[in-house]
C-alpha cells in the first residue's frame, strides 16, 4: 500500500496507531488494485495525511457492484479453488511411487478421499503399511503392488502406464532422478516427440493471478530446441487449467538482446517461433528480467510496452539454478505455497517435494488429473 499526492506522517512515531478513513474511487481488475481517496489520523486524533491509496486487493475478483462482496481469498486461496475445480472429473487411476511416509501416503489418500485419484501404490508393503499406522491412515480398499525398492517401485509403477493400467504417476518418498531414470528410458520409458520438462505452479500472496515456472527441476541447461518444448508444455497446461492465451515471459538478467548473454538471443528466437507456427496458444515476450516481467510499473518505468509486461502468467528461466532459486524464493521469502508436475511424457507426472505438505500434493494432484482430462500427449 503506498500513498501518493500525500501529506507527510510528520507526528507520526514509531509504536503509534494511524486511523485511516478511505472510500473507493477507482479499481484496477486487471492487476487487481484499489484506488481509495483516503484521510489518516494519528494519536492525537489530527489530520496527519490525505491523499490516494493504491492497495492490492484480495486474491479473487474485485466487486463490480455497489454493496457486492468480493471473495475473502483465505490461506491459498487459488490452490484451494485448482483443487476444488479437479474435484468434478471422474478420479484417474495413480500409480504412486514409493509412498513411504506419511506425507506422501496422505497426499495420495487425501486425493483419493477428494475424488480426483484412484491411487496404485507401488513400493514395499511394510514400509507402506507403517507409514499408515503412523499417520492413522486406513489402506482398505487400496491396492497395493509389491515392489522391494525405491528403484523397483519406479520401475513397476512406469511399466503400468505402458501397461494402461495408470494415468497418473505420482512421486513418493524417492528422489526425482530415482523417478525419472525409468520414465526418460528410450525403449521402456514414457517418451514422446516432446521434451519432458517440469512445471512449478505457485500461489503467491502478493501476485494477482497463479503464477507458473519452468523448467526448475527436469532440464539443467536447455538449448533452444528443448525451451520451445518447456514453453509449449507450460502452454498446454495453461490451457488446461483455463487460461485460454497464456502470457509467457522469457527471463534473462536484461531486456534487450545482448550477444554476450545467450538467453536474451534465445528468447527473441523463440518470439520468432511463436510468429512462425512452431509455437502456439500463448502470447511470448522477451528478454524480459523478472521485475518487468511481474511488475506493470517496472515495465513501464523501462518503455516497455507489450501484453506480457507485468502481467505474465508463465516465466520461463534460462536455467534450471535460476528457476530453482526464484521459486524458492518465492516460497521462503513471499510466503508462496508451490506445486508441481512434469509434462511431455505419455502421462503427467506429480512431482513434489519431500518437504512438500498436503495442500501442495493436493494442487499437483489437481493440476495433472486437470491436465490428463484435457491433453493427450503428443506421440502417446
Amino acid at each position: 500500500m503506498k500513498f501518493t499526492e500525500n501529506r507527510p506522517f510528520d507526528d507520526i512515531a514509531v509504536g503509534d496507531t494511524v486511523a485511516l478513513h478511505g472510500r473507493v474511487v477507482a479499481k484496477d481488475a486487471a492487476r487487481q488494485f484499489v484506488t481509495l481517496d483516503c484521510a489518516g489520523a494519528g494519536p492525537a486524533a489530527a489530520p496527519t495525511a490525505a491523499g490516494h491509496v493504491r492497495a492490492t486487493s484480495p486474491a479473487g475478483q474485485l466487486a463490480t457492484a455497489a454493496g457486492a462482496e468480493a471473495p475473502s481469498g483465505g490461506h491459498a486461496a487459488r490452490f484451494q479453488a485448482l483443487i476444488a475445480s479437479a474435484e468434478g472429473l471422474p478420479p484417474a487411476r495413480t500409480a504412486v511411487v514409493h509412498p513411504c511416509d506419511t506425507l506422501s501416503l496422505t497426499g495420495a489418500l487425501e486425493a483419493a478421499e477428494k475424488g480426483m485419484i484412484v491411487p496404485v501404490l507401488v513400493g514395499p508393503r511394510g514400509k507402506i503399511e507403517a507409514a499408515a499406522q503412523e499417520a492413522g491412515a486406513s489402506l482398505k480398499g487400496i491396492e497395493i503392488i509389491e515392489a522391494p525398492h525405491s528403484h523397483a517401485a519406479a520401475e513397476r509403477a512406469v511399466a503400468l502406464v505402458r501397461e494402461g493400467k495408470a494415468e497418473v504417476l505420482m512421486k513418493g518418498k524417492l528422489h526425482t532422478d530415482e523417478l525419472m531414470a525409468p520414465a526418460i528410458d528410450p525403449d521402456r520409458g514414457l517418451r514422446t516427440e516432446r521434451r519432458m520438462s517440469h512445471v512449478f505452479a505457485l500461489d503467491v500472496p502478493s501476485y494477482a493471478k497463479l503464477l507458473f515456472i519452468t523448467d526448475a527441476a527436469i532440464n539443467i541447461f536447455p538449448d533452444l530446441e528443448t525451451k520451445r518444448d518447456i514453453v509449449q508444455n507450460a502452454i498446454d497446461l495453461a490451457q488446461a487449467l483455463g487460461i485460454a492465451r497464456p502470457k509467457v515471459a522469457l527471463l534473462s538478467a536484461v531486456e534487450t538482446v545482448y550477444p554476450k548473454i545467450p538467453s536474451t538471443i534465445e528468447a527473441a528466437a523463440l518470439c520468432k517461433m511463436l510468429d512462425r507456427g512452431q509455437i502456439t496458444g500463448g502470447v511470448l515476450d522477451g528478454p524480459l528480467a523478472i521485475d518487468n516481467a511481474i511488475s506493470r510499473e517496472a515495465a513501464e518505468a523501462k518503455g516497455i510496452s507489450s501484453e506480457v509486461a507485468g502481467d505474465a502468467d508463465i516465466l520461463v528461466v534460462p536455467d534450471l539454478e535460476a528457476g530453482n532459486m526464484i521459486a524458492k524464493q518465492l516460497v521462503y521469502l513471499a510466503s508462496a505455497q508451490a506445486a508441481g508436475i512434469v509434462l511431455g511424457a505419455r502421462v503427467p507426472i506429480v512431482l513434489t517435494s519431500r518437504a512438500d505438505g498436503v495442500l501442495a500434493r493436493l494442487a499437483s494432484t489437481a493440476m495433472a488429473r486437470i491436465h490428463a482430462a484435457h491433453h493427450r500427449a503428443p506421440g502417446r
